[in-house]
């Protein structure tokens, strides 16, 4: 093994951690915190990178009532899991909140509306798009970010002849 190899895989290993209070891989850290609203313990899972947990929840106490149990392999790859899931759920919302359609009938046909909105922090916008059965682009017009794709203001932008609304 070269020397540059050696050293990459001897730092990537460096940053794994396995703790009783702590447990790092290449993408997670579990690190089990005093729960500031009570006596017990909670867990933080955050994604490497990431200033702020994707996922903060209550901790086991130990045998004697007073400490946290230490963490484990099954419990870390449990916690990744459930971790991994919050942040699948978070990117599907933010998706769903952004990118809209329906289909509607017209005298053009079988119509796919799209609203795609792009969320810029100084100028934000949306395009409205319409598509036949074939999927091919009838029109496209830039919209604002708070344009309410609705059957009715479909229709209404329909049969105006893609006017932008």
């Amino acid at each position: 093994m070269n020397t540059q190899l050696t050293e990459m895989v001897l730092n990537a290993e460096d940053t794994w951690v396995q703790g009783d209070l702590c447990w790092r891989d290449e993408r997670w850290t579990a690190q089990v915190i005093k729960n500031e609203d009570d006596e017990g313990w909670a867990v933080a899972m955050t994604l490497a990178g990431e200033a702020e947990p994707a996922l903060v929840g209550p901790w086991t106490m130990g045998r004697d009532k007073k400490n946290p149990k230490p963490l484990s392999a099954p419990a870390f790859h449990t916690l990744v899991k459930t971790a991994s899931e919050v942040l699948r759920r978070h990117e599907q919302q933010l998706h769903a909140q952004l990118h809209k359609s329906l289909k509607i009938d017209s005298e053009k046909g079988r119509l796919t509306v799209l609203l795609d909105i792009v969320p810029d922090e100084d100028n934000p916008y949306a395009t409205l798009t319409a598509k036949n059965a074939d999927g091919e682009v009838l029109a496209e017009v830039k919209v604002s970010a708070g344009f309410k794709l609705t059957e009715t203001s479909a229709q209404a932008w329909v049969e105006r002849d893609f006017l932008r609304p």
